[in-house]
C-alpha cells in the first residue's frame, strides 16, 4: 500500500473563493497569457491565488474555472506524462462548492434500485480491493475559445485537460455489494456541490453495462496523493475515454435507477449533434442530439521552436497508436517519435524534428481504433469536442 494511504485522512478546507479579499488580490493578474482565439481578445492573467494551485490560467473566479498552461504539459519523450496535482485544470458548475469536508461523518451513499443500500465511510472505502489507473481527464468544452464562429460558454484555450494515476475502488465491486436490482438500466452519480435556488442538481449517469467496465472507478487518490480539494476531493468518479462531465467531483450519491435518467444534465445540456465527430455548419438549429460520451483522439504542441517539436497526445477511448506530423498542409505525414505508453486512456509523448526554414508544422493522433483527425474545423452550438488538427509555425536553422 502506498505510503500516503497509511496515513490518516486529512480534513480538507480552502479559502473562499468569492468577491472578498481573494478577488481583489493582484495575484489574479500576475502575468497575461495570449490563448490565440480566432475572434475574441483570448488574453488571460495567470494565478496563484487558489489553494493548491499555482500558475493556472484564470477563466472565472467563481465558480471557479482554472486551465492548465500547456508548457506545463511539456517534457522530454521519457518524461513522466502525468500532469501535477497543483497544475491540474479546474472546472466547477455552480459556486456553492464545498470548502471543507469533515472525513469523519463524510458518507458515500448508494441507494435507489438495489437490495442493500449502503453508506460507506472514507476508511471503509479505502479497505476495498485497490486499483489504479492512468487516465485523461478532459472537458467537453476544451479548446472552445477556438471555435469560429464562436459559440457561448467558457473560452478555454486547449488546456482544459490533464491527465494522472487515479486511485480508488471499482464502481463495480461497490454495486455488487448493494446487489443491483432487476431491470436497472443506469447508474446516476451527484455531489457536494449545490445549486443556487431553483436550478437542477448538477447529476450525470452512466448505462449500468458502462458502470459495471473494469475502468470506471471510484478514486480517492490522485498521482500518489489525496484528491485536491478543488479537484473533488473527498471522491470523484474516473471514467476513462469519456469526457470530464461524467466525471463527478466530491461525489457523495449513487443512485441506481429503473428507468433512464431524465435530468436536466442528461436530456437537456452536454447534448452534441447525432453526427460524425458532432459536426454541424454554423447557425445550424432542430438538427437530432445524443448526450455526449466518449472522446476523440487528439495531438498538442507543449513546444514549438528552433530545437524542434514535441508534444502530448491522447487517443480518446483507444490507446494512442501513432502521432505523425506535416509541413505540406496533409500532402504527406511523417511518424512522429513516441514516448512510453502509459496505459489506453493516458497521455503518451510525441517529437519530430522538421526540416530547416520557415515551416508550418500540423500533428495528428490516431488511436488503436483506427480514429484519426482531420484539418476540417469542427463546429457545434456548444462548442463541444474539437479535435481538429493542430498547427504551430516554427523556424529551424
Amino acid at each position: 500500500m502506498a505510503e500516503w494511504l497509511r496515513q490518516p485522512i486529512a480534513r480538507r478546507s480552502a479559502l473562499t473563493l468569492g468577491a472578498g479579499a481573494l478577488a481583489s488580490s493582484p495575484l489574479w493578474a500576475q502575468s497575461l497569457v495570449d490563448l490565440g482565439f480566432s475572434q475574441g481578445d483570448g488574453r488571460r492573467p495567470l494565478t496563484d491565488a487558489f489553494p493548491g494551485k499555482r500558475g493556472m490560467i484564470l477563466q472565472r473566479v467563481r465558480a471557479p474555472l482554472l486551465e492548465t498552461p500547456m508548457a506545463a504539459f511539456d517534457g522530454e519523450l521519457g518524461a513522466s506524462t502525468f500532469t501535477p496535482n497543483d497544475r491540474f485544470f479546474v472546472r466547477w458548475h455552480y459556486a456553492d462548492i464545498p470548502l471543507s469536508v469533515d472525513v469523519d461523518s463524510f458518507r458515500l451513499q448508494v441507494g435507489g434500485a438495489v437490495k442493500h443500500p449502503l453508506s460507506l465511510s472514507l476508511k471503509q472505502l479505502q479497505s476495498l480491493p485497490q486499483v489504479e489507473i492512468a487516465a485523461v481527464n478532459q472537458c467537453s468544452g476544451n479548446s472552445r475559445g477556438l471555435f469560429a464562429p464562436r459559440v457561448p460558454g467558457a473560452q478555454w484555450g486547449n488546456g482544459a485537460i490533464g491527465n494522472a494515476l487515479w486511485t480508488g475502488v471499482r464502481l463495480r465491486d461497490l454495486l455488487e455489494r448493494a446487489g443491483v436490482a432487476p431491470g436497472a438500466v443506469q447508474v446516476q452519480f451527484a455531489g457536494l456541490d449545490r445549486p443556487p435556488g431553483d436550478a437542477p442538481w448538477f447529476a450525470k449517469s452512466l448505462a449500468i453495462d458502462h458502470a459495471r467496465a473494469d475502468e470506471v472507478i471510484v478514486a480517492y487518490g490522485m498521482n500518489g496523493a489525496q484528491l485536491p480539494l478543488l479537484n473533488g476531493f473527498p471522491l470523484r468518479l474516473i471514467v476513462p475515454g469519456w469526457f470530464s462531465t461524467y466525471w463527478v467531483k466530491a461525489l457523495d450519491r449513487i443512485t441506481v435507477l429503473a428507468a433512464p435518467d431524465t435530468g436536466y444534465w442528461m436530456d437537456k445540456a452536454y447534448r452534441i449533434p447525432a453526427t460524425p465527430r458532432a459536426n454541424v455548419v454554423p447557425g445550424a438549429k432542430d438538427f437530432p442530439t445524443v448526450p455526449i460520451g466518449r472522446m476523440l483522439p487528439r495531438a498538442f504542441f507543449t513546444r514549438a521552436d528552433a530545437g524542434g517539436v514535441r508534444g502530448v497526445a491522447l487517443g480518446g477511448a483507444g490507446g494512442v497508436a501513432k502521432v505523425d506530423w506535416s509541413i505540406d498542409g496533409g500532402k504527406s505525414w511523417h511518424p512522429a517519435q513516441l514516448g512510453p505508453d502509459a496505459g489506453r486512456y493516458g497521455f503518451r509523448r510525441w517529437a519530430a524534428s522538421v526540416p530547416p526554414g520557415a515551416q508550418t508544422v500540423a500533428v495528428r493522433a490516431t488511436n488503436t481504433s483506427g480514429e484519426t483527425q482531420g484539418f476540417d474545423p469542427i463546429w457545434n452550438p456548444g462548442g463541444y469536442m474539437r479535435n481538429s488538427i493542430e498547427t504551430a509555425k516554427v523556424m529551424q536553422a
